[in-house]
């Protein structure tokens, strides 16, 4: 009995004395973590929760508050009105006499102030169409320029004239990361500075919903919603820097179902300097056209990897042509960038001017290759294009010039294109968006505004050629009074 009852004193002490140690040796390990302090703060570990995920402290953004982000951001989002269907040359007396003549039509949307002067960037989709647009900032209402879009992006530019605007502090989509947090600013349904705030769902997603000779594809997922109104508003990081601008919502009723999607603000300024500098975005073309690697084709082709893009076509005499790319060659990496699909390989180029030099690297047959390429501009030379337009009411319709690109893919040499139709001249004749005229009543149509000033002018027969926006080839005569 004496000796279970020295063991049991035993056993007390030493579980005693191992809590006593376990104390001492905590204290001072706390004191060698944390030099001067008394207790250890949870801010001072190596991680700490946000919310209800427990995120590494090196991927959090200070600061963490929403409330400094839209104080920051807010000011810089600007309500647009966009005034349409009032201009009369747009319509004959058919569409008064059956009632459908000129009734005012107001859309809404939103744009981001990128300079202190004045310059506002938004969608193409906000202001197409505009005959006249109002910007309303801070309850004031300003008249505002065009400066110009691009459809491929759905980027447009407008000028106010006012100074001392809060322009947004621009941020990186390149730097973005998935799972990021941020805030989505805008107008939706006319109720002006709304926030809301998600996650970078994804990045580099394409979802075929641009318009436009080459759309650019590249957007960022969030889940922040998005409704009607958000359009052309920004998409900032924590800090209230800019990373995107607020263009498409997934969904099947018109409003926020769970995704939107955003031009990555790299993108979307570099189309917005274009515009202003030059009137024209600047596009450098590497001369190929692209595909996206399937399961499919990868078994198909032989591939070893679905990262990347293949080549489905290279243009006679392009800047790919010249390097030695070939048909099927499949592109993995520009510079240092590696390409993961069709999404990547349009971001990354997007970024470049004609006239840049470049490597890009490939594989054929599985064997690694690379070549340099001197990109090209949409005239197949090297540098700055001033594409020519001509706008015509009377016409209906906006021509120009075909590009390089347009030529090698229709496999003509000169021509004028159709965009921009409205109600007028060319759709009375059956003509659409996309007919190219190669040949007007026997003469070659190179110059637009040569084009477009005799079609206003003529009457008599007519006689048109060209290429449909399929790449049939049309001939069609006219009675024209």
């Amino acid at each position: 009995m004496e000796n279970m009852l020295k063991n049991i004193k035993i056993v007390i002490l030493a579980f005693t004395a191992g809590i006593a140690g376990a104390w001492v040796f905590q204290q001072f390990s706390e004191k060698e973590l944390v030099p001067g302090t008394d207790e250890v703060h949870l801010m001072e570990s190596p991680r700490y929760q946000v919310g209800y995920l427990d995120v590494p402290r090196e991927t959090v953004n200070n600061p963490v508050s929403f409330v400094e982000a839209s104080e920051r951001s807010t000011p810089s989002v600007v309500f647009i009105k966009n005034f349409s269907g009032t201009d009369q040359r747009r319509y004959s007396i058919f569409d008064y006499f059956f009632g459908t003549g000129p009734n005012q039509r107001v859309s809404t949307g939103s744009g981001v102030i990128i300079s202190n002067d004045g310059y506002i960037i938004t969608n193409n989709h906000v202001v197409d169409r505009a005959e006249t647009i109002e910007v309303v900032h801070q309850k004031r209402t300003y008249p505002a320029k065009l400066i110009g879009t691009d459809k491929n992006t759905d980027i447009a530019v407008l000028k106010v004239e006012t100074e001392n605007l809060p322009a947004i502090k621009l941020g990186s989509s390149r730097n973005l990361k998935i799972g990021e947090w941020v805030i989505a600013v805008g107008n939706p349904f006319n109720l002006t500075s709304t926030v809301t705030a998600g996650i970078v769902s994804a990045k580099e997603r394409q979802i075929n919903i641009l318009g436009g000779e080459f759309p650019l594809e590249s957007f960022i997922q969030t889940d922040a919603p998005i409704n009607p109104g958000n359009s052309g508003g920004a998409l900032v990081n924590i800090q209230g820097e800019l990373v995107g601008i607020n263009t498409a919502i997934l969904s099947r009723t018109g409003s926020y179902t769970g995704y939107g999607f955003a031009v990555p603000v790299d993108i979307a300024m570099k189309i917005a300097n274009d515009l202003i500098k030059f009137g024209e975005v600047q596009k450098a073309i590497p001369g190929v056209e692209v595909v996206e690697i399937t399961p499919e084709l990868a078994e198909e082709m032989g591939i070893e990897t679905l990262d990347g893009v293949i080549i489905t076509h290279v243009v006679r005499g392009g800047a790919g042509d010249k390097a030695g790319l070939q048909r099927n060659d499949v592109i993995t990496g520009i510079e240092n960038i590696d390409i993961t699909g069709k999404g990547s390989f349009e971001e990354v180029l997007s970024y470049y001017y004609p006239g840049d030099n470049i490597r890009i690297h490939f594989q054929r047959k599985n064997e690694n290759k690379s070549a340099q390429i001197a990109l090209q501009n949409l005239e197949g030379g090297i540098g700055i294009i001033k594409r020519e337009y001509f706008s015509s009411n009377i016409l209906g319709a906006q021509l120009e010039a075909v590009n390089a690109l347009e030529k090698d893919r229709l496999g003509i040499d000169f021509g004028i294109k159709i965009t921009g139709m409205t109600r007028g001249y060319l759709r009375d004749l059956g003509l659409n968006n996309g007919f190219v005229i190669t040949q007007v009543n026997g003469e070659p149509a190179k110059n637009p505004e040569e084009v477009g000033k005799y079609l206003e002018k003529f009457s008599g027969r007519l006689r048109l050629e060209g290429v449909s926006p399929n790449g049939q080839p049309f001939m069609q005569s006219y009675n024209v009074r």
